[in-house]
Order: C-alpha cells, then structure tokens, then sequence
C-alpha cells in the first residue's frame, strides 16, 4: 500500500529550459565535456520553442562565462566554504545566480524557478539550503556587489572576481598588453557573446551571396558577413556552400593564402575542425594550387572531409609528417593551444586550461614546429598560427624556433595584412588579433621562410 503524500508536498516540475542548461552546465563542468558540441546536440532534438531554446543558450554560455564572479557572491550567503559544497548544488546555484544578476529575470522568479530545478536533481534538503542562499543573495544588487570587489587591493584578484577570469590568464594578457585598463577592456570583451560570423567559400560563393541572406561585411575579411540568425537556417550553409568561422580565422587563413600564393603544394597539417581547411582549399582549388591536410583525430578528420572537396585528409601524428615522404611549398600549422584567444567563443576553457597544460603544449607545439619544417622545399613556408596570445605560444615560440633553425627566416606580414590593422593588429611582423580591439578571437600568425 502506497504512503499518503505528505501534506502540502508536490512533485517538482521545473521548466523545461532549465533542467536542459542545468544538463549541459554540469556536463560541462563535471565531466569534461564542450558547452557548444552538447548544447547544439540537446537542442536539436529538444521540442522547446524558439524562445525557451534562447532562454537555455544563453544561461548556458552565461553561466559559464561568470562563474567565477557567481561563486563569489554565492560564497558571501553560505554558511560553509563554498569549495566543500556539493558540486550539483554549486552549478544549480550559478544558474540562479545567473538570472539573478545576469538577465531579465524578475527576482522571485529567478529563486522559485531556481530552486524547482534544485528539488529535481538535488532532492529536497538541499533545494531548502540552496532557497536560503538564493533569497540571501537577492537581497543585494550585482551594483552592491561590484562595489564591494572594488575594495580588493590586489589588482589580480579583484579583476579575476569582477571580470570572472582565472588570474593566471590575467597576467598572461598583461604580459602582452603590458596596462592593466586594456586588460580590463580585454576581459570585458571575452564576456560578451559573438554574433556568428559567417565565410564564404570561393568557388562555392561569395561574399555578396552572404549579403543577399540578411548578413554584413566584416571590416577586415573579404570572405565573411555577420549574421544574427541561426547560421543553420540558411540553405547555404546546409549545403555545405558557405560555413560559420570567426574573422580572425578566416583571416589568418586568407593571410596565409596570399603569402603562399606562389608556393605548392599547401599543406593544413592540424586541420580539424577544418574552418581553415575549407577556405584553404576553395583558394588553392581557384589558384589551381594541390591541397592537402591532416587531423590525428578520425572523428575531427572526418569533419575536414565533409568541407575539403575532395582534397586528401590523413590521419598521422602532426610530429611524424615526415613519415608521409612528401614535401610541401606551403604548410600551416594551427597548433594545438591553450585557446585563451577564444574565451567569449569556448568560455570553459578559462576554467579548464591550467599553467601545466600550457608548459606541456608548448612542447608539443615546439615538436610540429620541427616536424613541418623538415618537410618543407627550399623556400618554402611554416605559418604558424595559434588561438592564443600568451607569449609562450606566440612570440617566444617563434623566436626558439628560429633559434633551432637557422636556415628559416622571417617573412613580415605588414604587408598582406589589412591597411586599417596595420597599426594595431602587427608585432615584429606577425599578426596579433586581439578580441577588444578587433572583435575577433585573438588570434596569432607568424610566418617563416626555408631559406635556398
């Protein structure tokens, strides 16, 4: 015989959108997985309007960019130390923070819907302890709050706090930007959502086909538009005629184009996804140029596949080129990073990357390096591009390498790049992208020259 329902208990029935960001969030942070690929998967076969599948992508992308700021307000409410909280209750509490602070979210709305969610996947005692923190933190505003972290001295911290970034990654940008009120402008920028940017692929189209479906120019690409639809709506990216690809990837792969443009075969030796290889190989196939790439990963190979019109994709270990017993006029190389360029595109990464990935990347970077130089003709191009501005991955990368190899040189860039970039977006010849300045990840291309 069943028990009686105690009395005025119900069953929690939370909405729809916040159970699926409440999925991707803790998958996300729990287990390793990538806010886009899951948040593209569960919203596919979801059955949400329109209006709840925004609601859900922005709490997800949200979320996860100011996380480190939510904790610290959440923190401020809870009675324990907040690292010692249980991990579920941690992430339903952030996307009520979230809400709270981040959207147009009326605040009882925020908590009771908050905490519908927190009695479906933490049970009911710990929905009652997350009630209680949330009700405590809604009784200040995120302007109490910024003022209160605008008190911390350490420079560091309070911008780590303010801005929701790890400090390390701070100091790796003041490294570069070298003033700390350009920084802060850098750390805004990582936190405002991209509008998709779209890249046409010569031969298949062109930039004015991206115009005539409802897209801008970009200012500094001659492929790309920005389009405030969903890119997935448009028949010419269903038929594979046109992608998505942020600007400063398309540009480093146009830069690359032209500088090459008289050097075969080309070679995209880290190809996946394979944004670059596609438009790569649309301009090698209109120059009449051999194209070729490669991705260690199957599953990402096959993705190039999907965009290369046919061009050979192999599978080999990037360090082991040589073992193909081919030579090329041309390789890129966009090496494997720390992808701090891209924070505003993949926002886990700034909570995922750590400084010991980054000393073990630079090594891996320094063997492809070596790898395609010993496979390249005489005169023949590295470009060598990353998705990071640490110095590490960029500047001092690219001073070893010439170190190691004396018989490559420097090609100057200056002149293949955009007039209008030309004062701000070129250090000792090489491309540096930056988002605050550019709107773009930031992105960085080095190109060296075999000498004959």
């Amino acid at each position: 015989m069943d028990k009686p329902a105690r009395k005025g208990f119900s069953a929690p029935k939370p909405d729809a959108s916040r159970l699926l960001a409440y999925d991707v969030l803790h998958e996300v942070n729990r287990n390793g997985g990538y806010s886009n690929l899951l948040l593209l998967k569960i919203l596919s076969k979801s059955q949400m309007d329109e209006r709840d599948k925004g609601f859900a992508t922005e709490l997800v992308y949200g979320t996860l960019r100011m996380q480190g700021r939510h904790d610290w307000i959440l923190a401020q409410a809870s009675d324990r130390p907040w690292q010692e909280v249980d991990p579920a209750l941690v992430d339903v509490a952030r996307l009520g923070a979230h809400q709270l602070f981040e959207m147009r979210v009326p605040t009882h709305a925020a908590v009771s819907a908050t905490v519908e969610l927190g009695r479906k996947v933490l049970g009911e005692s710990k929905a009652s302890f997350l009630n209680a923190i949330l009700r405590k933190v809604s009784q200040k505003s995120l302007d109490e709050y910024v003022s209160e972290i605008e008190l911390i001295k350490d420079d560091f911290k309070r911008l780590s706090i303010l801005y929701s970034h790890p400090e390390w990654i701070i100091s790796a940008y003041l490294d570069q930007l070298g003033n700390l009120d350009e920084v802060r402008e850098l750390l805004i920028a990582n936190n405002i959502a991209p509008r998709p940017t779209l890249v046409s692929w010569p031969g298949l189209s062109t930039q004015n086909d991206l115009v005539e479906v409802g897209a801008t120019v970009t200012p500094f690409s001659p492929y790309g538009a920005i389009f405030d639809g969903s890119p997935a709506s448009l028949d010419l990216i269903v038929q594979r005629k046109a992608g998505v690809q942020d600007e400063g990837s398309q540009l480093v792969a146009d830069i690359f184009s032209q500088v090459a443009a008289d050097q075969g075969p080309w070679l995209d030796l880290c190809a996946g996804p394979g944004g670059k290889a596609a438009l790569l190989s649309s301009i090698a196939k209109s120059k009449n140029l051999e194209f070729s790439a490669n991705e260690i990963s199957e599953v990402r190979a096959n993705l190039v596949r999907q965009v290369v019109q046919g061009a050979e994709v192999s599978t080999i270990d990037a360090r082991e080129l040589a073992t193909l017993g081919k030579q090329y006029g041309a390789i890129l190389a966009d090496v494997p990073c720390t992808g701090l360029g891209a924070l505003r595109r993949r926002p886990e990464v700034r909570w995922r990357r750590t400084v010991a990935d980054l000393k073990s990347l630079v090594i891996l970077q320094a063997e492809i390096i070596d790898s395609a130089i010993s496979c390249l003709t005489p005169g023949g191009l590295l470009g060598y591009a990353t998705c990071s501005p640490h110095l590490s991955e960029t500047r001092i990368g690219i001073s070893e390498a010439l170190n190691r190899h004396p018989d490559m040189e420097l090609v100057d860039l200056t002149a293949f790049i955009h007039p209008e970039l030309r004062t701000s977006a070129v250090d000792r010849g090489a491309l540096t992208l930056w988002t605050h300045r550019h709107n773009t990840d930031a992105m960085f291309l080095s190109v060296l020259r075999k000498k004959k």
